[in-house]
């Protein structure tokens, strides 16, 4: 036993590990390669499907422009304001404050929620007889084409009974009254 070099004493052996640590296995690492693959997949997914909605759209749009462009131009139109000239000529009116109290309703503006004040310019839409300030019913009308109140569409040639008005009815002032 002299001539063995190799065999140690116990004391001197390495200790095993515990049976518990050995018997568990280690959990699998992440491969930072395979996540960073599997977001771009997802990424170009997400990419695909959208521009696929999009082509959709265009070739709708396209197709019905094609077949039906004077629809399709009043269908695009439908939810445009009314043109300047035509904003223009609806009437204007002087307000003036009746010395009996009025209803909160009518002495208004539905647009910006103030009050008329003595000798305020405001626009009298004829189709429904709505008052608003000139400034506030002008903005509204650029970029939609009803009343603001009961979204009926204004009519400018005709006046609030029914009569042609001529050219010059914008340049009128009468005075309303908050009746």
């Amino acid at each position: 036993m002299a001539n063995c070099s190799n065999v140690s004493s116990p004391e001197q052996q390495p200790m095993p590990p515990s049976s518990a640590a050995a018997s568990s296995p280690s959990p699998p690492q992440l491969d930072y390669d395979a996540v960073v693959i599997l977001a771009a997949i997802l990424c170009a997914l997400v990419c695909a499907l959208g521009l696929n909605s999009m082509l959709q759209c265009v070739v709708r749009c396209t197709r019905r422009a094609v077949a039906d462009p004077v629809g399709w131009v009043e269908h695009r139109r439908a939810g445009a304001g009314l043109k300047r000239e035509d904003v223009v000529a609806l009437p204007v009116a002087t307000y003036v404050a009746s010395p009996a109290p009025a209803p909160p309703s009518a002495a208004g503006c539905a647009i910006c929620l103030s009050d008329f004040a003595d000798g305020e310019r405001v626009r009298l839409l004829p189709a429904c007889g709505h008052r608003f300030h000139v400034v506030c019913i002008d903005r509204w009308l650029l970029a939609h084409c009803s009343c603001p109140t009961c979204r009926r569409r204004p009519s400018p040639e005709a006046d609030g009974h029914g009569a042609v008005v001529g050219e010059d009815h914008h340049h009128r002032l009468q005075v309303l009254t908050a009746a």
